[in-house]
Order: structure tokens, then C-alpha cells, then sequence
């Protein structure tokens, strides 16, 4: 049985986790407010920009062909896929490191080459370890904590160049997506080749009557790249809000466990002294009688 000191300085020691991980809840939820303003501001412009595409597409995609819609047999793959550059978040890593894993081993089974883009520290590191023959394609460890347009437009430009000259004939995006605070869903995307038919019915619009010049098919080529840079830096947002929501889900949830571990060692702590007050009065009591 720990003794009344051992038990006080166990109290100390939780008491101690308990301050810290308050404080990174705090500083965890102070960044996801932020994430979320940063996707607000950003969702008008992609709203419109998937609009104005949904629109052109709803009239009709008779005779429009895009280079990056083209569909071709699978022998090269690029995956996206984000992470966090620290952990401390509760399952958001691990599960897209899982997904991510038994993707690259279906790949590898079926005979392609797989080559990844590594959007964070722990996914980078994950990749490393693997024993699986892959090319890992950069590093943009800085894009988790600065997510910047720059960036993810340098990633899709990459991406659409390489399926352009068929250095790769399919790619895949996988991250976590931010439902609610208690909610990230990890998610695959294919990116390209573009599916026209999906994006045309993926939301319902106001049919316009525009005047195009030079004509739809130059737009529609034009607006086509633009919609997968936005998507590129729409899932950074995405999973940027993502990871400080686990990181508060699982710092609230630490907190909350030290005060069950506190209320129990408080309990232990009072048991013990107050086995330890009556086995004194006991020894005084015998004394006492003894002297008689």
C-alpha cells in the first residue's frame, strides 16, 4: 500500500497534467475558432466558383473534353494526404496513417507505383517507416500550421502537370473532414481524373442565360483548374479545423480524467490518514491503560 507522501505526491503530479492539458485545450480551442474563420472567408469564393462550373456543366457537357478528365488505365498514382505536425490529438493521425497504408498496399498488390504527397509532420514520418517501395514527393510540414493558397495551389499545379504529361494516371486525396468539434470523418476523395458527371449534379442551380466569350469549352478549361487548386486549399482548411477540434476533444477528455484520478486519490488519501489518526489514538489509548 502507497504511503500518505506517495499518494501526496502522486495528487501533486496529476494536478500538474491536469493545469497543462487545460491550457493546451485553451490554446487548441483559441485555433479552431481561428480555422473556422479562415474557412469562412474562403467558402463564398469556392460557393461561387463551384457554381459557375455547375452551371456550364448542367447545360450540357455533349462534346466537351478535358484533358483532365480523361480516364485511363490505372498504372500510376499519386495520394494526398494531411496530417498534424504534432500528436496530442487523439485518433487523427493514426487513422488516416491506416487508410493511407492499406491503400498503398492494395496499390502495390495491383502492380502501380505509388508516389505520395506528405501534408504533415506525423504522416511524414509514418511514410518513412514503411517498407514499402513509394516516392515521397516534397515536404509541406508548414502548410498544417500556415495553411496558405500558395502552397496548395504548388501541390495541384504538381498534380494536374503530371496527369497532363501521364506521369500519373490517378490521384486520390485522404483526410480528415471537420463535421463538428466531436466529429472528424476521415475522407477519400479521388482528385483527378476530374468526374464531370459528379460535379455537374453536385449541386442543384439556377439555370443562367451568360454571354461567353470566347466560348464554353475555353472556360470550362479554365474553371476546371481553378476548382481543383480551391479544392487543394479547401481540404488544407478542412483538416487544419479538424485537428484542433481532436486536439480539444482529447485534452478536455485528459482533463476529465485527471479529476476522476484526483477524486480518487483524494479518497485514498483521506482512507490512509484516517487509518493512520486512529492507529496513533489506539498506540495512545494502550499507553495510557498501560500506566494504570
Amino acid at each position: 500500500m502507497a504511503s500518505l507522501k506517495e499518494i501526496k505526491g502522486r495528487i501533486a503530479s496529476v494536478k500538474s497534467t491536469q493545469k497543462i492539458t487545460s491550457a493546451m485545450k485553451m490554446v487548441a480551442s483559441a485555433k479552431l475558432r481561428k480555422a473556422q474563420y479562415r474557412i469562412e472567408r474562403f467558402l463564398p469564393y469556392e460557393n461561387r466558383l463551384t457554381e459557375m462550373l455547375n452551371t456550364f456543366l448542367a447545360a450540357g457537357t455533349e462534346g466537351f473534353t478535358s484533358p483532365l478528365a480523361e480516364v485511363r488505365e490505372v498504372k500510376r498514382v499519386s495520394i494526398v494526404v494531411l496530417s498534424s505536425n504534432s500528436s496530442l490529438c487523439g485518433a487523427f493521425n493514426s487513422n488516416i496513417i491506416r487508410i493511407l497504408t492499406e491503400k498503398i498496399r492494395k496499390y502495390e498488390a495491383s502492380g502501380c507505383e505509388v508516389a505520395v504527397y506528405p501534408v504533415g509532420k506525423k504522416v511524414e514520418e509514418a511514410i518513412k517507416k514503411l517498407t514499402i517501395p513509394l516516392a515521397i514527393k516534397g515536404s509541406y510540414i508548414q502548410l498544417m500550421d500556415k495553411p496558405a493558397f500558395e502552397g496548395a495551389k504548388e501541390i495541384a499545379d504538381q498534380l494536374i502537370n503530371d496527369f497532363l504529361e501521364k506521369k500519373v494516371d490517378h490521384v486520390e486525396l485522404i483526410y480528415n473532414h471537420f463535421k463538428t468539434v466531436a466529429i472528424q470523418i476521415p475522407t477519400q476523395e479521388q482528385f483527378l481524373p476530374v468526374n464531370l458527371v459528379a460535379v455537374s449534379t453536385g449541386k442543384k442551380t439556377i439555370p443562367t442565360d451568360y454571354i461567353v466569350e470566347p466560348d464554353r469549352d475555353t472556360l470550362l478549361n479554365t474553371l476546371i483548374p481553378k476548382s481543383l487548386r480551391s479544392k487543394i486549399y479547401a481540404i488544407l482548411l478542412d483538416s487544419a479545423a479538424a485537428e484542433q477540434a481532436a486536439r480539444t476533444v482529447a485534452m478536455q477528455i485528459a482533463t476529465d480524467n485527471a479529476s476522476d484520478i484526483l477524486d480518487e486519490l483524494t479518497i485514498q488519501y483521506n482512507k490512509q490518514r484516517q487509518q493512520a489518526i486512529t492507529s496513533e489514538l489506539l498506540d495512545i489509548i494502550g499507553g495510557s491503560e498501560a500506566l494504570k
